[in-house]
């Protein structure tokens, strides 16, 4: 009976670990893909100015969004 609620508590905080990678993943790649195309998107930030950092930015989220993404569907049973 312990093991079952144990089992069923794990398998729960794996799910939710799951969705969460998987949500902030397409969080950080929207922002990535917003950073490349600001200029076509009509948009008025005071990082607009400074393409290289933009750009920079754009790439980071873009990595760590791949990163979030293969982490929240790679994950096997954590904990």
């Amino acid at each position: 009976m312990e093991n079952s609620l144990r089992d069923k508590s794990r398998r729960g905080y794996s799910n939710f670990r799951r969705l969460y990678d998987i949500s902030m993943a397409l969080l950080f790649l929207g922002m990535g893909v917003a950073m490349f195309f600001l200029e076509h998107l009509s948009v008025n930030l005071a990082v607009v100015e400074d393409t290289g950092f933009r750009y920079f930015f754009g790439s980071i989220c873009l990595l760590y969004g791949g990163f979030r993404l293969y982490r929240g569907i790679k994950q096997t049973d954590r904990i």
